[in-house]
């Protein structure tokens, strides 16, 4: 990462919190929550952006990680209560990591649709262990979450406003650390990956290495998801975290733009303000409660198929787009570089096999 880029990602999180704060104290209860959902599902999309989008994997598990992370977050809180929730959350993306790492290593050998299949059997299984153990994971009715402000903040200030905070916050430093790590040769050795596994080999680049460590920055990402999750909704149940949730990060990932870190946000935007209008446009004609229900999924697959139609690299390919056309340079998404990247120039020295992997 170059030293002046780091500034701008830096004022860019620093703008985006100040947005957050204002909009929090502006806005009612309910808005606050949505700022926490749409920050939750920022974290999660942008994991799967640098797994999808930077090394060429298609997962259609994430959920399940979120699922992990979320559990892992409720049993800390519920037999160590004393503990500080920045520590439950930290140590729930470690156990995160460690699961994401488990199937990356399975999986590191698997290209396209058979990778896709081993993560959707991932997503649709791991959710049944709740209802397999119901005495440690509460079966169907999950388990409770109890989450409360900090003291310090005073007994009035408003939870929904507090878990805004520390959700956007949490989605903030994701969003910087991933740009970090996409413009390091980790990144550069992704995108090698995915444009040309022989060639990235050839390169120097240990291929399933790569692969793996995607794989565990995507799960650690969605654990860290999945914790917030469970703090904002005071309940973790299998239910909330079908394969359903799998599809809709995937499909967020799509709309927004694959390889964009801005693009996440504009998929999460999508995948938390549609189905509230959806619903509340149909419910406001007279539809019933049953076909009401289903306006959202349709709404999804509408936004989809526009987007797709209109800009095939998602909507942040539609503003890059859009400010060319008024002459506006912008930086190139990540999904444009090459496998050049992560490859000697002409008159440089080949670094070593071990040289290569290390970050710059």
């Amino acid at each position: 990462m170059t030293t002046r880029s780091l500034p701008r990602i830096l004022g860019a999180a620093l703008l985006g919190a100040v947005i957050v704060v204002i909009l929090s104290i502006k806005l009612n209860a309910f808005r606050d929550y949505q700022i926490a959902e749409i920050a939750i599902y920022v974290t999660a999309i942008a994991g799967l952006t640098v797994l999808t989008g930077l090394s060429g994997q298609i997962s259609l598990g994430n959920g399940a990680f979120m699922l992990v992370g979320a559990y892992t977050t409720a049993l800390l809180l519920e037999h160590l209560g004393g503990w500080p929730f920045i520590v439950a959350l930290v140590i729930s993306a470690a156990v995160t990591a460690v699961a994401g790492g488990i199937v990356g290593v399975a999986a590191a050998r698997l290209h396209g649709p058979y990778l896709a299949g081993v993560t959707l059997m991932l997503g649709v299984a791991l959710p049944a262990l709740a209802y397999a153990y119901p005495g440690i994971f509460g079966g169907d009715q999950g388990l409770n979450v109890t989450y409360t402000t900090p003291g310090f903040l005073g007994q009035n200030f408003p939870l929904t406003r507090w878990q805004a905070w520390i959700c956007s916050a949490v989605a903030l430093v994701t969003l910087v650390l991933l740009a970090n790590l996409g413009r390091s040769r980790v990144g550069r050795n992704w995108r090698a990956v995915r444009d040309d596994e022989v060639a990235a080999a050839l390169s120097g680049v240990n291929v399933a290495r790569a692969r793996v460590l995607a794989f565990v920055v995507s799960a650690t990402c969605a654990g860290m998801a999945g914790a917030l999750l469970a703090v904002i909704t005071a309940l973790v149940a299998p239910g909330a975290y079908t394969i359903t949730l799998s599809i809709a990060l995937l499909t967020g990932a799509v709309i927004g733009g694959l390889g964009t870190l801005l693009g996440a946000i504009w998929g999460s935007l999508v995948i938390v303000l549609v189905p509230v209008y959806a619903t509340d446009v149909a419910t406001s004609h007279g539809l019933s409660t049953t076909i009401a229900s289903n306006i959202p999924v349709a709404a999804y697959g509408v936004v989809l198929i526009l987007v797709m139609l209109a800009f095939p690299q998602g909507i942040q390919g539609g503003v890059l787009w859009v400010l060319r056309l008024f002459g506006i340079s912008a930086a190139h998404p990540a999904h444009e570089a090459s496998p050049a990247d992560a490859m000697p120039s002409a008159g440089e020295t080949p670094a070593r096999p071990h040289e290569k992997e290390g970050t710059q």
